[in-house]
């Protein structure tokens, strides 16, 4: 018997069979006939002419049929319907042909129902990707929505926390006018230094919310000036003197060379930068260790590090403690005095510190090979700044350019 003629003869008995095992429920049943229909013309068509491109729409049907659980678990439910599919068509052959004519049938099939396969895994996969990609999508537009909402959120606290900032330290000003200190001990000056020092902490807070308010924004302004780097680390070692002798820690700074070269940068702003960096390894440094900043000049740039002998960073997180809030660790465990060992603090210290290097056209990164309390392997900040011969506004260039001609005639005369 010719194979078409097979093809037309086991059509009822297939049809009822695959109907009945496949689909559950009377509705769904005469929808599924349908497609079983469509199938099976088709695979008729597919046998005729040898071409099983035939199938390929009643194929891309299905699988823009499924479902989005299918979807996220990645399952193939066309290949197991396929697979059935062939399992009964195997069954009815055996039990409605000949031998011969059931072979000739599964011969003439078995092409179609392997390039099924083939195809559908194919769009199947294409579909997943295409998905997944349409999920990543998603979740990159509301991390977006949420790092914005986040970035909001901090500037109006900020400006917000400013009006009753203010209020408090006029108000302690105004008190501590009007009280009268008897002696250096006096509760009352205990008290008034207490408001001050709070004041002055949610102060710091406050100023850290906005740098990052306005870096978040592109709205770091810099105030390009001639600069010596060896005389901001002078200014912060003088400053932390108090703190490392009181901790019993070691703060050495290196004279490198260029250091003593003049740049233009925003003095302001890199002081608060390389402060924060000390700070933080002061912070993360048990008492008794050692904190050491050097450098080196390299072509157009200087190199700045910051190194200690602190409890380490681990580097997965080497990357976390530059974003903001990115503190590490159990922060409930980390103590409130800025300074000291595991201090406290927002977690923008080194953000900020990362604008201000990158707004000078430079890079910051840390080198540290894993946190550990108890060894201490340390940790090494490394600052990449350009040496800038002219600041970048012209008109401030021309300004300084002839402040500097007119300091060369006075010594020339």
């Amino acid at each position: 018997m010719d194979v078409l003629e097979i093809l037309k003869t086991i059509y009822p008995a297939w049809l009822g069979r695959l109907s009945h095992q496949l689909a559950r429920g009377e509705g769904i049943r005469q929808v599924f006939l349908a497609q079983l229909n469509s199938f099976y013309q088709r695979l008729i068509q597919t046998v005729e002419t040898g071409n099983p491109a035939w199938l390929d729409p009643v194929l891309d049907e299905w699988v823009r049929a499924r479902t989005e659980s299918e979807l996220d678990e990645h399952e193939s439910s066309i290949s197991t319907v396929l697979d059935k599919m062939l399992a009964l068509t195997y069954d009815v052959a055996v039990e409605n042909l000949e031998g011969s004519d059931a072979l000739q049938l599964l011969g003439a099939v078995l092409p179609a129902f392997t390039h099924a396969f083939q195809y559908t895994t194919s769009q199947e996969t294409a579909q997943h990707i295409e998905h997944i990609s349409s999920q990543l999508n998603l979740a990159r537009d509301s991390m977006e929505r949420l790092d914005k909402s986040k970035s909001d959120f901090i500037s109006i606290a900020a400006h917000e926390l400013k009006t009753p900032l203010t209020l408090i330290e006029g108000y302690g000003a105004m008190l501590r006018e009007r009280l009268t200190i008897t002696e250096p001990g006096d509760q009352t000056e205990i008290l008034l230094r207490g408001i001050d020092n709070g004041t002055r902490r949610l102060r710091e807070i406050v100023d850290d919310m906005i740098d990052v308010s306005m870096i978040d924004n592109d709205m770091l302004a810099l105030n390009f000036q001639p600069l010596w780097t060896n005389r901001l680390l002078e200014v912060i070692q003088h400053e932390f003197n108090e703190i490392v002798e009181e901790r019993h820690l070691d703060l050495e700074v290196r004279p490198f060379p260029g250091s003593r070269e003049m740049t233009f940068g925003d003095n302001e702003r890199l002081y608060q930068a390389l402060r924060n960096l000390i700070s933080n390894a002061i912070k993360y440094t048990p008492d008794g260790g050692k904190i050491t900043v050097d450098g080196r000049q390299l072509p157009g740039f200087i190199e700045l590090t910051v190194q200690d002998t602190g409890i380490g960073i681990d580097p997965e997180n080497h990357a976390r403690i530059f974003e903001k809030f990115g503190r590490v660790g159990n922060s409930s465990l980390h103590s409130s005095g800025k300074t000291k060992f595991k201090g406290g603090g927002p977690g923008l210290g080194l953000p900020i510190t990362k604008g201000i290097v990158e707004a000078h056209g430079g890079t910051i990164w840390v080198e540290s090979e894993g946190h550990d309390e108890i060894n201490c392997p340390g940790a090494t900040f490394h600052v990449l700044l350009p040496i800038r011969k002219e600041p970048p506004d012209e008109k401030i260039a021309r300004l300084f350019r002839a402040s500097i001609e007119a300091e060369n005639l006075e010594e020339l005369i």
